[in-house]
């Protein structure tokens, strides 16, 4: 009797909520139209960005997330609901605008921390253009089917009906019930690499395909507004962190071969904007692309196995990364959000040495907020655009072209300046390049300007009529645009150099060459490029001789940037093939110099070779037998090596996490400034 009366109960139970949800559909019409559409808004950011429309985890947060916001709705009476939900659509289509752009430019999402940089947005204009594509707008269309919607309900007098049914209150405590219980749920679902991952906001890409577009910017401004917040909180246990790292990691000062070999030198630094390894020797029908470069190469030392270590800043985290050993910032970038910090770098070291240190930029002082962060970097003095006179524009302004000219002039008053000082032995100079930047579209490199490269490929046979056959190969493409413009800055960057051999006051001067990350292009964009087949003019594909699957592994690791050591004298060659990644730089060189950063996180390679691990900011790693990714807790093994030990795997994570957790600590909290004091103390 007991079990027919429960199965009569569970019954009504089903009946009731079926009622219920009919009922709500029949009143709530208003609330479900905005959840639909903000939905298929948010899966839309994804399919257009990372792929995967219907990936059930982020659907399922976004429904939570949607539930949330709407529930509040219900605050305000039926007939003012309607502004609301369409601020909040607005607020959503805004969000899925700005990161579908962002990240057709930059490859990742965008950052609440970067937007007092979105002045820079009218330098790149045309790179923006370039890149937009009709469905960076298709979110607009969800606010207005919203508004005709609404405008539909309106004519059939259906919030008079509304009004009559509606209980406010009950409704607003029942959807966030609901919206509070889905999200539960998929917390639940959550493993501790998961949680990871989100607290430590290291790869964007992963939180928006695993937890969706409003979670993750929720996060992000969470995380930023902990980033103005994190002196107030968070400190002591960082400190402690800090001391503790560096008492206990305290390394020895290299000795080897390389030691004090550039002691007393000029340093000047070469910042090659998007310049990448696979460059050097490429031929396209027998003409090499960077010859300039090539000819570099064969006389110094080179280093062909070198990876930038950038997050959203680019161009800035390369600085930053080089100059002090130290990773970018897992929040914002630190030249715009942690500008004000005490850091240990290269210039400052110099300048103990009696260094005169300067850097050098054919863009806007403010680019990056270059003009605050290089003299917290200990640059005695920035010249940028303001200091040079615009003669001739390519790209984003001065070209390579005019700024070394005018750049060796200034660079022959420094050296007679400090020749003729007491308070100075050497100088040290960063000369940051500008013509090879995205969107690679200047009309001098393109057909028919004086500087043109051709990307077509000339297959040497003959047609019908008795003329050469020619493929477009990499011409209409973003990478054959690429090349040229890499040509054009290759062609100054060989006038800069035949300058230099020419000149003596460059005898005693250490050269340092370094691509500051790779050129922002689609993995499809240089799959192209590996798979064309030149037999044919067309996409190799699966199964055909020599297909490379160029998958994500592929593409990291083709990434690869140039790191060239060179002096006049060719005192230092060879090449060399250890995982190195930017943040070695100091070290390496510093040993050179006979200098030292003792927060240095990156190692001097000669001293640890082929052990070295590159640690990437969204926490991938790259070793000499591995490529892990960290979003996918799994890795690409590579060259010969059959098998990987999982203790090495977790040994490498936790280096990995570490190096990321103080490095980050020491940006956020002003270590370096407020506890260094506290290493020694650990120490005795």
């Amino acid at each position: 009797m007991k079990k027919k009366l429960k199965k009569i109960n569970l019954k009504k139970q089903l009946i009731k909520v079926k009622n219920t949800l009919i009922e709500f559909s029949l009143y709530n019409r208003q609330f479900i139209a905005f959840g639909i559409l903000s939905l298929i808004s948010c899966s839309f950011i994804r399919l257009f960005t990372i792929g995967g429309f219907f990936n059930i985890k982020a659907i399922c947060f976004d429904i939570a997330a949607i539930l949330l916001i709407g529930s509040l709705a219900y605050l305000f009476k039926p007939k003012k609901q309607y502004r609301y939900f369409m601020v909040m659509l607005i607020l959503i289509t805004i969000i899925n605008i700005i990161n579908s752009v962002y990240y057709a430019f930059f490859s990742s999402f965008a950052s609440l921390s970067l937007l007092s940089t979105m002045g820079q947005a009218g330098d790149q204009g045309g790179a923006v253009l370039e890149k937009l594509k009709i469905w960076d707008f298709i979110y607009l269309l969800m606010p207005i089917i919203f508004a005709i919607y609404h405008h539909i309900l309106k004519k059939r007098d259906y919030f008079s009906l509304v009004e009559k049914k509606e209980n406010s209150r009950r409704l607003f405590i029942g959807v966030l019930i609901i919206g509070g219980i889905c999200l539960f749920l998929n917390i639940a679902t959550l493993s501790g690499s998961d949680i990871s991952r989100f607290t430590k906001q290291w790869n964007r890409e992963y939180i928006v395909e695993r937890y969706g577009v409003i979670i993750y910017q929720t996060n992000d401004a969470v995380q930023t507004l902990h980033s103005k917040l994190a002196s107030m909180f968070g400190y002591e246990e960082a400190a402690e962190e800090f001391a503790n790292y560096y008492t206990e990691n305290k390394r020895e000062e290299s000795s080897n071969k390389y030691t004090n070999m550039f002691k007393g030198y000029n340093v000047i630094v070469m910042h090659m904007e998007s310049f990448m390894s696979f460059l050097y020797n490429l031929k396209i029908n027998g003409v090499e692309v960077t010859p300039n470069f090539n000819k570099l190469v064969n006389e110094a030392m080179y280093f062909d196995n070198f990876y930038a270590q950038v997050s959203v800043g680019t161009s800035s985290d390369t600085e930053f990364t080089f100059n002090t050993s130290l990773m970018p910032a897992q929040s914002g970038t630190v030249f715009v959000s942690y500008y004000d910090r005490t850091y240990q770098s290269l210039e400052k070291i110099l300048n103990e040495k009696n260094y005169y240190t300067f850097s050098m930029h054919g863009n806007k002082g403010s680019m990056w907020n270059r003009n605050k962060m290089h003299s917290s970097l200990g640059y005695r003095r920035f010249y940028s655009q303001a200091d040079y006179n615009i003669d001739e524009v390519v790209g984003l302004g001065l070209s390579d072209h005019s700024w070394y000219q005018q750049s060796e002039a200034f660079i022959k008053e420094i050296n007679d300046m400090v020749k003729s000082s007491k308070e100075y032995k050497n100088y040290m100079g960063t000369m940051i390049q500008l013509s090879n930047h995205t969107p690679f579209d200047d009309p001098i490199y393109q057909e028919n300007g004086s500087e043109y490269f051709d990307v077509t490929y000339h297959t040497g046979k003959k047609d019908e009529n008795d003329e050469e056959i020619i493929y477009d190969y990499l011409d209409g493409q973003m990478i054959g645009k690429y090349i040229q413009s890499v040509h054009y800055a290759d062609k100054c960057l060989g006038e800069f150099l035949d300058y230099v051999r020419k000149h003596d006051e460059y005898n005693k001067t250490l050269f340092v060459f370094y691509g500051d990350h790779a050129a922002q292009l689609s993995r499809s964009q240089y799959g192209y490029f590996v798979n064309y087949d030149f037999e044919t003019g067309e996409l190799k594909e699966e199964g055909d001789e020599g297909y490379v699957d160029y998958d994500y592994y592929e593409n990291e690791m083709f990434k690869r940037t140039p790191f060239v050591l060179w002096t006049k004298d060719k005192k230092i060659t060879g090449r060399y093939s250890y995982p190195m990644g930017m943040i070695d730089a100091l070290p390496t060189i510093g040993n050179m110099l006979g200098i030292k950063n003792p927060y240095a996180l990156g190692h001097d390679i000669f001293e640890i070779k082929n052990n070295n691990t590159v640690v990437f900011a969204n926490g991938n790693f790259l070793t000499n037998k591995l490529y892990y990714n960290n979003s996918k807790n799994e890795s690409r093994i590579i060259g010969d090596t059959t098998t990987i030990d999982d203790d090495y795997i977790e040994d490498r994570k936790n280096y990995a996490e570490k190096i990321l957790s103080i490095s980050n600590d020491i940006i956020v909290y002003n270590l370096i400034e407020t506890a260094s004091d506290r290493i020694g103390e650990k120490s005795e």
